[in-house]
């Protein structure tokens, strides 16, 4: 007895039409779903860069050329001259130094001490600890200026008025560094911290050894937000300095403004040649901050 294969018969049904208008619909709504956005974020990233850009092409343009009717935003007649006459009058080389010690030092001890109150905040339960975590948030609530006159006063009474210590040491505890570190810790799963404990390692060793190498990615990002932070602060070494041998790049900048006249091709130099540090370190960096396997040392 011989048996004969017989094709499957095609489903030509309504009910298939009707399934493929469906998918059809969600894709076209996908699509316009997706080109809104896009369109909404090149319109945002536009608004953006457009007063950047214009600030940076005004400063290759010629003083007489910066208020010349009609505006015009490419320089007809690019020049360098706003630059050379920013860096020669003002001694941007100590400024640089001073700015990029005072950097490094504080960047460097901020994030060492936000990981380390980020992980003592989210892996140890103590009710000090989270009366201590308000606190650190209760700063955040208070204008920066409110504080000055008490900082200043703490740190001129502790005799570091008119030296690099007092501009680092009040900028060493941040409330954003302890908490990003701690909401990053949080997402470390604790077994992770248990197995450790069980195979014999220490609270110190668990910390140096699994904790920061896992937050790398927070502790680049610390380290880009805080250089950029102190690299561009200028009130309170405004406060904190009286020494010409010791003024950061933005009080540098500010004494090239006249009190009567601003040469605004000067000074437009000026301010560009204090960005180029803070481009370049992003650069540089930016492709390290980037997501952490955090679940790689368990097992399901």
């Amino acid at each position: 007895m011989t048996t004969t294969d017989m094709p499957r018969k095609v489903d030509t049904g309504p009910g298939r039409a009707v399934s493929k208008k469906r998918s059809g619909r969600a894709r076209s709504g996908g699509l316009r779903q997706a080109v809104s956005a896009t369109t909404l974020l090149w319109l945002m990233a536009c608004l953006y860069g457009f007063p950047l850009l214009w600030f940076v092409l005004s400063s290759f343009k010629p003083a007489s050329d910066l208020f010349s009717y009609p505006l015009t935003l490419v320089p007809h007649n690019p020049t360098l001259s706003g630059f050379r006459a920013a860096w020669d009058s003002a001694n941007f080389s100590q400024y640089f130094i001073n700015t990029a010690l005072v950097c490094v030092i504080t960047t460097i001890l901020t994030v060492g001490v936000s990981c380390c109150t980020g992980y003592a905040l989210a892996k140890y339960d103590n009710k000090w600890l989270k009366a201590f975590f308000l606190c650190i948030l209760a700063t955040t609530m208070l204008p920066g200026e409110v504080m000055l006159a008490p900082e200043f006063l703490v740190v001129r009474n502790l005799g570091l008025y008119n030296s690099f210590a007092g501009i680092i040491l009040p900028a060493v505890l941040t409330a954003t560094g302890c908490f990003m570190f701690r909401q990053f810790f949080l997402t470390v799963p604790d077994e992770l911290v248990e197995a450790a404990r069980i195979d014999g390692a220490k609270e110190l060793s668990i910390f140096l050894r699994i904790m920061v190498p896992l937050s790398r990615p927070i502790m680049l990002t610390l380290a880009i937000l805080s250089f950029q932070w102190r690299w561009n602060d200028y009130i309170w070494p405004l406060l904190m300095l009286n020494d010409p041998d010791k003024f950061t790049v933005q009080i540098g900048i500010q004494s090239i403004v006249g009190a009567q006249n601003i040469n605004w091709s000067v000074l437009l130099g000026a301010s560009v040649i204090s960005m180029i540090p803070l481009i370049a370190i992003f650069l540089v960096f930016q492709k390290y901050v980037m997501g952490a396997d955090i679940n790689a040392g368990l097992k399901d």
